[in-house]
């Protein structure tokens, strides 16, 4: 009985360790290269999402720089406004942008940060 509420208490802390990982795992920023960006002004437009529905969402145009300072441009779209001179730490793939995320002013490479702050 020992051993079996052992084994039981093992696997619990495996398993709630997965889901912990994995709650925080975006498969979409596999093979990703990381670039940063400051949120300026994004287009309004409506799209028909697949079940028929009109959805605003929020187009962005903007230039971004990687930790060497390197400068790529991107494209990518929102559900909402984005806020207004907000850091992004943008995933690109190619020419796209596969996924985003807010970031802190410091957690943004200092190359980086210089090229967005003089543009």
């Amino acid at each position: 009985m020992k051993k079996l509420i052992i084994t039981l208490t093992i696997l619990a802390v495996f398993v709630g360790g997965f889901f912990m990982l994995i709650k925080n795992f975006n498969v979409n920023r596999i093979g990703a290269d990381p670039y940063y960006v400051q949120v300026q002004e994004g287009k309004k437009v409506q799209v028909r999402t697949s079940g028929g529905d009109m959805v605003d969402s929020y187009l962005y145009h903007t230039k971004a720089y990687d930790k060497n300072g390197s400068e790529k441009t991107v494209d990518f779209s929102a559900i909402k406004m984005l806020r207004k001179d907000a850091y992004l730490r943008v995933y690109t793939k190619g020419s796209g942008v596969s996924s985003y995320e807010e970031v802190k002013q410091d957690e943004v490479p200092s190359k980086a940060l210089e090229k967005l702050k003089a543009k």
